[in-house]
């Protein structure tokens, strides 16, 4: 049986990055550059103005102050997006909003807070109460970006403000790493589709909806095929309809049962890298290939986990397995689950002889970290998964007493968190 380490291993050995597609670049949140982005202007591309105020020359600022107002005709007034033809010389001011080019002539600003205006009837002249320096809320062309400089690097992480960078230079897309598409399918003759009258012995599908879920939250594209019955013909046909995606995930059918035949069919139809791993939840994890078509209709390998059937261990497993491979499928290379140390608040003991991985709640409270479980930990108890934001780590053959330390996983933190 393998490690957690050794499993992750052997998926992140069998998965590559996708290829690069050029998407509208409000799409492109949370995906990977595939090149390089460099700007052809500058950014802003005149010197304008940082503040609402008066275009002016420093110079006739001079010993201005409160009770010795310097003042300056007034000559035009410039708004943002628009560019005055006046050139201000000695004496004269331009009045300029926030963001419109500085007129010829002037080399600074002076905000409004710093003159008389509306302070009088004279709309033919300000008066300047506060002696400033050349260049004073002015700024400069290309202080942002200058012509000619990379802006973005190939592998940036696409964050909004770097959609922000990419709009100020006028693209509209951007290339990037695709979104891996990843095919969900529910195996078990006793799962029911939702809103459907629910016979006795049935329970809903809710995994299908929380793995499909979790492959949005990072970003990836689910096709959610349904449910397959303990049946070898509704499950090949299932693995049909994954053809075209990018990864396949079944949840059940993976354990000892009589009926648990996804690894049986992994192994025959494809190919089979490893089942069951020293984890708990989530031991009866498998892993392999299978059969798939790409958009030319030429063979491809299609990775495929089978997840266990009960919640928590699905949810488990994916966070742990899944989550690295699709992150690196989309051209990421932090695969390492944002962590803390946290103190315990109750004694945890792991006489599994696997890795335990406890559903715990984290909170900071005078700079530390604790954790609390969330009550039971059976693998089938769903709303101890909902309950937690966390997965305290327990290791093989350990018992962490109250008042002492584990390593805690953060569900819900973004894969960029580095504390």
């Amino acid at each position: 049986m393998l490690t957690v380490e050794e499993a992750l291993e052997k998926i992140l050995d069998e998965v590559e990055p996708l290829e690069a597609e050029s998407v509208a670049i409000l799409d492109t949140l949370g995906q990977v550059l595939a090149e390089d982005i460099r700007s052809d202007i500058n950014v802003p591309p005149l010197d304008n103005s940082a503040m609402d105020g008066y275009a002016v020359i420093a110079a006739d600022t001079r010993n201005a102050g409160e009770k010795t107002p310097k003042y300056l005709k007034i000559i035009d007034t410039v708004m943002a997006g628009s560019i005055s033809r006046k050139k201000v010389v000695q004496g004269t001011a331009i009045r300029i909003m926030t963001g419109a080019p500085i007129p010829k002539g002037a080399d600074s600003v002076v905000q409004f807070e710093h003159t008389d205006e509306g302070k009088t009837k004279d709309n033919t002249r300000v008066g300047i109460l506060e002696e400033i320096q050349s260049g004073r809320n002015v700024r400069k062309a290309g202080e942002d970006i200058r012509r000619g400089t990379t802006i973005l690097k190939k592998g940036t992480i696409i964050r909004a403000s770097e959609i922000g960078l990419i709009a100020s230079l006028g693209c509209s897309k951007a290339r990037v790493i695709r979104r891996p598409v990843v095919a969900v399918l529910s195996t078990g003759n006793e799962l029911m589709k939702l809103e459907s009258p629910l016979p006795e012995g049935k329970i809903y599908d809710s995994n299908l909806y929380s793995i499909a879920a979790l492959v949005k939250r990072y970003g990836c594209i689910p096709k959610v095929l349904g449910i397959a019955r303990d049946d070898e013909k509704e499950l090949v046909a299932g693995l049909k309809e994954a053809q075209d995606t990018d990864m396949l995930l079944t949840t059940g059918g993976v354990s000892m049962g009589d009926y648990d035949m996804v690894k049986d069919v992994l192994a025959r139809d494809g190919k089979m890298v490893f089942w069951q791993v020293k984890v708990k939840p989530g031991k009866p994890l498998a892993f392999g290939k299978i059969k798939g078509r790409d958009k030319q209709g030429g063979e491809k390998s299609i990775p495929h986990l089978g997840l266990p059937g009960n919640t928590v261990s699905c949810m488990v497993s994916f966070e742990l397995f899944v989550r690295p491979a699709l992150l690196k499928m989309m051209g990421k290379t932090n695969y390492t689950k944002p962590a803390v140390t946290a103190i315990m608040e109750e004694t945890a003991k792991n006489d599994a002889g696997r890795r335990l991985y406890n559903r715990a709640i984290i909170e900071k409270r005078d700079g530390h970290y604790y954790a609390r479980m969330t009550g039971s930990q059976s693998s089938g108890v769903l709303s101890s998964m909902s309950l937690a934001n966390g997965l305290v780590l327990i290791p093989e053959g350990k018992t962490i007493n109250k008042g002492g330390t584990v390593q805690a996983l953060m569900l819900d933190w973004n894969e960029e968190v580095n504390i």
